[in-house]
C-alpha cells in the first residue's frame, strides 16, 4: 500500500546552530542512509523532504533581519545573501542523498512560494506533485520568499509543508531533530508523548526558543503551527523525536506506531 509521509530533518540536526556554516556531514550521510533504507523496504512509502537552515540560513537571516522585511539596497543585498547561504545547505543535504542513491529533486521555495505579512499565501505545488508521480522524492527547505506587503521575507520549512500537507494530505508529518520530543514543565521532565489542542497549554510554558539563532521562532513556533493543522485535518499525525539516535529515523518512516518522542493528534 502506498503512503505519504512528510520528513524534515531539522537545522538543529544537520548544522551546529551554535557555529556559522557548519555542516554536519556525518550526520547528512547517515540520514540518507536511512532514507534510502526504508524507500527499500516500503516500496509503496512516498516522502516529501523538507530540512532547515541551521547555521547557514539562519545565522545570516539574523543579521539582515530579514524575516521583518526587506526594503533598500543593503536589505536585498541580505536577501541574497540568505538565499545563497540557505542553498549551500541544500546542496550538501541534497549530494548526500543522491549518493546514497535516493531520487531526490531539490525545489527552492523562493521559486515557488509568495507571502503577505511574513504568512505563506501562494504556493506552487505543481513540480512537487509531478515529482512524486514520477517516483522522484522531492526535497524543499527554509528559504527567502517574496512578500508583497513587506517585500521579501522568510518562509521556514513548516511553513511549506503546512501549505503542501493542506494540499498533499499526507499521512504523518515527521519532524526529525536534536530532541527526543517535547518535554514536561519541570526539568526534570520526561518528554510528553502525546500533545493535542486541548492539552497545549499545560505544556507551553516549557517550550523555549531554539538553541543557537532561529529567525523562525524556535519549537514554541513549530507545535503552534502543527497543531492547527492537524486540527484542521484531524486523520493527520505530526511526530517530534530526535535524529540523533542511529537507525530511529529509518524506524520510524517504516514504524507509524514506534513508541520514541511526541505526537501532535487533533485530540
Amino acid at each position: 500500500m502506498s503512503e505519504l509521509v512528510f520528513l524534515k530533518l531539522g537545522g538543529s540536526l544537520i548544522t551546529d546552530k551554535t557555529g556559522e556554516s557548519a555542516a554536519r556531514p556525518r550526520v547528512i550521510r547517515r540520514l540518507a542512509r536511512e532514507v534510502r533504507a526504508a524507500l527499500s523496504k516500503h516500496p509503496g512509502l512516498k516522502l516529501v523532504l523538507g530540512h532547515g537552515s541551521g547555521s547557514f540560513g539562519h545565522v545570516v537571516a539574523n543579521r539582515h533581519g530579514t524575516r521583518q522585511g526587506v526594503c533598500g539596497p543593503e536589505a536585498w543585498q541580505g536577501f541574497a545573501e540568505v538565499a545563497v547561504a540557505a542553498a549551500q545547505l541544500n546542496r550538501i543535504v541534497t549530494a548526500a542523498l543522491v549518493q546514497e542513491d535516493v531520487p531526490v529533486l531539490s525545489l527552492p521555495p523562493s521559486a515557488l512560494a509568495c507571502c503577505e505579512k511574513g504568512s505563506l499565501v501562494t504556493f506552487d505545488t505543481t513540480p512537487i506533485q509531478v515529482a512524486l508521480r514520477a517516483g522522484l522524492v522531492p526535497l524543499v527547505y527554509g528559504d527567502v520568499a517574496f512578500d508583497t506587503a513587506w517585500g521579501g521575507t522568510i518562509v521556514s520549512t513548516e511553513d511549506v509543508l503546512a501549505y503542501l500537507a493542506q494540499e498533499l494530505l499526507p499521512a504523518r508529518i515527521l519532524l526529525a531533530g536534536d530532541m527526543p520530543g517535547v518535554f514536561g514543565q519541570s526539568s526534570s521532565s520526561r518528554v510528553v508523548p502525546v500533545i493535542t489542542p486541548a492539552t497545549f497549554d499545560s505544556v507551553s510554558p516549557a517550550l523555549s526558543g531554539a538553541r543557537g539563532v532561529d529567525v523562525t521562532g524556535g519549537m514554541v513556533s513549530k507545535v503552534t503551527q502543527m497543531l492547527r493543522l492537524v486540527a484542521r485535518n484531524p486523520c493527520m499525525v505530526v511526530h517530534i523525536f530526535s535524529g540523533k539516535i542511529p537507525g530511529l529515523v529509518q524506524r520510524v518512516l517504516l514504524s507509524p506506531d514506534a513508541s520514541t518522542g511526541t505526537r501532535l493528534l487533533a485530540r
